[in-house]
């Protein structure tokens, strides 16, 4: 039988599992499925997290499909783009535990390359939305969640073109060498396994693979060696209470499985 759920819905659930009550919370703009995640954490055992909003634009909402919408919707304030990643701003009580940064590129220490792709920065084979709030946020975040539309070895490569935003550097004392008060990355997700990170390396490990994902086929689909653990489980599926409260209050027009 087909399971009663698609990619998007299970990764949502995966993802608010580990958001706790009380975080301050934020996804940036187009992030659907991290967008809601936070809010079926929100819903599920989170009544006290604070989950905000990044516009792009001065006007309070982003027409980005409808669970974009609810996220503006049930925001308890909006800031403007720039301020959701200013040091001052943060100081004073704002994004500060997690966040879930996108890449067109990730390297096996969980640095992320927004920018583009190519030796010549002038000239790029591919261009990128930029560095945005990221070379900011990813110093002082508490957690970093790293999430790709994709798996292949174009995505996860061994060298960057250019780094947008430091995970782990180049190993573990790196981020305590440059002063880094952040925890650094802590998963990777993607469509076919999640990702964490060896607690002495901060190399990129496999934590689990979705059903009917081999390892094999992450190991293929990744252009550099990750660690992998004796025993990978496969990650565990969505609740009937976590589809309802997904389907019900956070994606009502079923834009996840769109």
């Amino acid at each position: 039988m087909e399971p009663d759920y698609n990619i998007n819905e299970m990764l949502a659930c995966v993802i608010a599992r580990d958001l706790k009550d009380g975080e301050h919370v934020i996804a940036g703009a187009n992030a659907l499925v991290p967008r809601a995640a936070i809010f079926l954490a929100h819903f599920h055992h989170g009544p006290n997290m604070r989950v905000m909003g990044t516009n792009v634009f001065d006007f309070p909402r982003i027409q980005v499909g409808d669970t974009a919408q609810l996220f503006s919707k049930y925001n308890e304030y909006n800031r403007r783009h720039e301020e959701g990643f200013d040091r001052k701003t943060i100081k004073k009580g704002g994004t500060k535990d997690a966040f879930f940064f996108g890449g067109i590129q990730f390297d096996k220490y969980g640095n992320i390359n927004m920018f583009g792709v190519g030796n010549d920065y002038k000239h790029l084979k591919f261009r990128g939305p930029g560095v945005i709030g990221l070379a900011n946020v990813c110093t002082h975040i508490r957690r970093m969640y790293l999430w790709a539309t994709d798996h292949t070895k174009r995505r996860f490569v061994e060298k960057m073109d250019y780094i947008s935003a430091i995970g782990f550097g180049d190993g573990p004392d790196f981020r305590r060498k440059w002063g880094l008060p952040g925890g650094g990355p802590r998963w990777c997700i993607t469509p076919i396994a999640i990702m964490d990170f060896d607690e002495e390396t901060k190399r990129m490990r496999l934590k689990s693979v979705h059903p009917g994902v081999t390892v094999d086929r992450v190991v293929e689909n990744t252009g550099f060696e990750l660690i992998i653990p004796e025993k990978v489980p496969t990650t565990e599926p969505p609740t009937s209470e976590e589809l309802h409260i997904l389907r019900t209050k956070v994606d009502p027009d079923g834009s996840l499985r769109k």
